[in-house]
């Protein structure tokens, strides 16, 4: 069973930055988007930014010109560059791979950000 890797998370001031990354254990085929979710407590997960394999890029109006999102394609491996951070984003952050065809689609354990003078 291939497990997405997350990485990079913590606690940091308003303004701050911070880069996430994940990357998947083993192979993973037809890859249709990957992607970052948010879920704060209380709150419902929400989309916070994808990307194909051909690069077309989505983001959340709340962290558009903030965020962005990139990927290695030779190593499947997609990063979340997080800057000028305020305390809403403060939430737990999952890796999503969506694949086209049978199996995913894929989720990652989490990773939480903090942002809090």
């Amino acid at each position: 069973q291939v497990q997405l890797v997350e990485s990079g998370g913590g606690l940091v001031q308003p303004g701050g930055s911070l880069r996430l990354s994940c990357a998947p254990s083993g192979s993973i085929f037809n890859i249709y988007s990957m992607g970052w979710y948010r879920q704060a407590p209380g709150k419902q997960r929400e989309l916070v930014a994808t990307i194909t394999p051909y690069g077309s890029t989505n983001y959340a109006d709340s962290v558009k010109g903030r965020f962005a999102i990139s990927r290695d394609g030779a190593k499947n491996t997609v990063y979340l560059q997080m800057n000028s951070l305020k305390p809403e984003d403060t939430a737990a952050y999952y890796c999503n791979v969506v694949v086209l065809g049978a199996g995913g689609p894929y989720w990652g354990q989490g990773t939480q950000v903090t942002v809090s003078s």
